[in-house]
């Protein structure tokens, strides 16, 4: 599987929540190399700014050649305020598909946990999809619900909210153990504090579990170290504990990585 660098076209693009927004992008080669699991990155049309912007991919249409990514937009002047103002037949340059996906093979015929935490939802839909067999998607917000209804075709759906306006009062956690659910493997995206307290949770009842991580990345090749990760194993490239979250990962055995 090789990444790309290519010229897409915008399909659509809508709000679906504050801050959040939904793009269909036309690609020719991304849509059909890519996994679930993997993001690309979306060059600026801004020729000051010369880092891309990661962001997770969270659906491929393959017939059709076309990828769904849902992002926050994360604050004045910045690349994904320049992308929620772009509408239908602008072109981007987007580089992809980067990092590695989830492992699929390790979900068959078992029962699976899809866990989303904030912007860690939108990557758990493509795989929500993929994944034969039993699923519950445990998603977890602030407040503000998107995408929830979408999962509900593939998968059955728990919620909790920090605020308790939907779902369990609390978190991913605790929507767990309301609902008393159990699972064999646990495939999961979010900040590092959900990702620490799903990683206790499988080592502590003995299941496989999967981590994608949220790391502010710049170049997303693994070139310039602004990613890296604690890794119990010694890297390579920087022959010290660290992993590369956009070479290595995104997605690791949450045995690889220090949270």
């Amino acid at each position: 599987m090789s990444k790309v660098k290519e010229t897409c076209t915008i399909v659509s693009q809508e709000q679906i929540g504050t801050g959040i927004f939904s793009m269909w992008l036309q690609t020719k080669e991304i849509a059909a190399q890519a996994v679930p699991g993997q993001f690309v990155s979306v060059y600026t049309r801004n020729g000051s700014k010369l880092l891309p912007r990661p962001i997770s991919i969270c659906e491929i249409d393959r017939e059709q050649g076309r990828l769904r990514l849902v992002y926050r937009v994360t604050g004045k002047g910045t690349g994904t305020e320049e992308f929620s103002g772009l509408h239908a037949k602008v072109t981007l340059e987007v580089m992809g598909p980067l990092g590695n996906g989830f492992p699929l093979k390790e979900a068959e015929g078992k029962k699976v946990f899809l866990m989303g935490g904030g912007i860690g939802i939108p990557p758990m839909l493509q795989l929500a999809k993929e994944i034969n067999g039993e699923k519950m998607a445990v998603l977890g917000y602030r407040d503000e619900l998107f995408l929830n209804t979408e999962f509900e075709k593939y998968a059955d759906v728990y919620l909790a909210t920090e605020d308790g306006s939907a779902g369990t009062k609390g978190n991913v956690m605790d929507a767990i153990r309301e609902n008393g659910l159990k699972a064999d493997v646990i495939f999961a995206c979010g900040p590092k504090p959900m990702l620490r307290a799903i990683k206790a949770y499988a080592l502590e009842n003995g299941i496989e579990c999967w981590i994608s991580m949220e790391e502010r990345m710049a170049c997303g090749i693994g070139a310039c170290l602004g990613c890296v990760c604690q890794s119990k194993e010694v890297d390579e490239h920087s022959n010290v504990h660290n992993k590369r979250v956009c070479k290595d990962g995104p997605v690791f055995k949450c045995t690889e990585v220090e949270l």
